[in-house]
């Protein structure tokens, strides 16, 4: 049997477009383009670099026979999403099995595309709203020349940040994380990038680490001389964290206050703390921690010297990170179902992961020290929405081909999470979906005592050894401390005792 070569068609024949046939043309291993699809009455039926130019897109259904092997490249970074979402149903129908698309405008810097930033298409490119358009690069000038360094490096919204910080102009870029195989993998990417193209040259490097280890974190700092930190790194898988509250405690907040004093000390500039909607008024151990964390960094604040900026930045769910609940749909969809689905009325915020850091890029250059930020993230969805957009997405429906179940909330998830409490008043500043919040303090503890009351349960005091990773008492501390955590548990262990006939079964 003869191999049918693969054929590519670009969808969009703008300036993305034209630069990616550019760009396979000077590789010629990716296959041979074929076509562009456009809407621009002016152009179809012209040829763009001896490639003829078809359209309208959503009138190729019936006029394309396309093989298995073939690929469509969606590149017209500035669409919306319902019209990604209009584009992706026409190629679906015409045959494509193999469809990608460039980022959107917002990381196309200085009207550069290039073929390597094409990835495949996901649910979250149709499921979306649209992203706010930041200038990339003008947002960035303030990390010209910079010692950047991005703790939890190989995660999600780090990864995505170093990818976004090759425009930025840093000097050096320090990719700090645990785990070998992700920052092996960022790092190689990053130097991927660079070699086509992509960004400005900015050394790599690649630290491997733990913020647990207060004398590594302090020496990292002062032989990095970081200018600017971007703190990313954190235990965020809430019933795993309510199953290891130690390790929760011990790394999420004695790392983040290892780090947040070394950039004390050695100087740093500026410090941003990526926070989360679930330290709202605490009902895990998890929210609990980055509460905590949000409150180390405000405290630090206080301390930084005149012309540092120590702040945090809190938003919602992102899309398609490690452990959301994309991923575990997109698994189960592919096992058969069904698709499990906590509570119908369980509802939540979304953001997608490139949207989230621009914006916490943008935010790090403008915001003040002390200052206290939260992302707009638009108005929830229902998860069983989700599910049910998702299963459609993958081709199959809902209930039918896919079920759905439901099976009730698990320790530590509540139905909805709030972004804000009333004291902290968000306020709309000069940037799009960037409001800020008013540090409203009514805790019922004072800091530096809750920290040194955690310490020998997290760390070996012989003195105290008796408190080592004793997690009843780091419960009963963190209960006392935090009264939203102590009245959730209170109704969960009530809860319990209420006879249940029909108790869904946890995951």
């Amino acid at each position: 049997m003869n191999k049918v070569d693969s054929r590519l068609y670009i969808i969009g024949a703008g300036f993305a477009g034209q630069m990616i046939v550019r760009d396979l043309n000077r590789k010629k291993v990716f296959g041979t383009v074929t076509a562009f699809l456009d809407d621009d009455k002016n152009l179809i039926g012209t040829k763009i670099d001896g490639i003829p130019v078809l359209g309208p897109i959503d009138s190729m259904a019936d006029a394309l026979r396309v093989n298995p092997v073939d690929q469509a490249v969606i590149a017209i970074p500035s669409a919306p999403v319902e019209r990604i979402r209009s584009i992706y149903n026409v190629l679906k129908n015409c045959g494509f099995m193999q469809i990608k698309i460039l980022p959107s405008i917002s990381q196309i810097i200085e009207e550069k595309a290039h073929f390597i930033q094409a990835r495949d298409i996901n649910p979250l490119d149709i499921l979306g709203r649209t992203p706010v358009v930041i200038p990339l690069r003008e947002s960035l000038s303030y990390l010209k020349g910079k010692r950047v360094l991005i703790t939890g490096a190989g995660g999600s919204i780090g990864s995505e940040l170093s990818r976004q910080l090759l425009s930025g102009g840093a000097e050096r870029l320090y990719l700090f994380g645990h785990g070998e195989n992700s920052i092996v993998n960022i790092y190689r990417e990053l130097h991927l990038l660079q070699c086509e193209g992509v960004g400005e040259k900015a050394t790599i490097v690649p630290i491997i680490g733990d913020m647990r280890d207060r004398n590594y974190v302090k020496y990292i700092i002062s032989h990095t001389r970081a200018d600017v930190i971007f703190h990313c790194a954190a235990y965020k898988h809430v019933p795993m964290m309510e199953e290891n509250p130690v390790a929760a405690i011990e790394n999420n907040v004695l790392g983040t206050k290892n780090l947040l004093d070394a950039a004390l000390s050695c100087g740093t500039e500026r410090f941003v703390l990526i926070s989360t909607d679930k330290a709202v008024e605490p009902v895990s151990v998890y929210g609990a921690s980055k509460m905590l964390c949000e409150r180390l960094v405000v405290n630090a604040a206080d301390k930084a010297t005149a012309s540092k900026a120590f702040m945090f930045v809190r938003f919602g769910n992102v899309l398609g990170s490690r452990g959301s609940i994309l991923p575990i749909f997109t698994e189960q969809i592919k096992n058969g179902g069904p698709v499990t689905v906590t509570d119908p009325a369980m509802e939540r915020y979304f953001m997608t992961i490139p949207e989230a850091c621009s914006l916490v890029l943008q935010t790090g250059g403008v915001g003040n020290n002390g200052a206290s930020y939260l992302l707009d993230m638009g108005d929830p969805v229902k998860i069983i929405d989700l599910a049910r957009q998702i299963i459609t997405f993958s081709g199959f429906r809902p209930d039918k081909d896919i079920k759905i179940q439901i099976i009730g909330a698990r320790r530590g998830e509540r139905l909805v999470e709030p972004l804000w409490t009333p004291e902290e008043n968000p306020t709309p500043t000069q940037y799009p979906k960037i409001l800020t919040l008013t540090n409203a303090r009514r805790d019922c503890f004072n800091l530096d005592n809750l920290i040194d009351s955690l310490i020998p349960i997290c760390n070996y005091i012989e003195e105290k050894s008796s408190l080592y990773r004793n997690s009843e008492q780091l419960l009963k501390i963190l209960r006392a401390a935090v009264p939203s955590l102590d009245a959730f548990y209170k109704e969960q262990e009530a809860a319990k005792s209420r006879p249940q006939t029909n108790r869904a079964a946890a995951l």
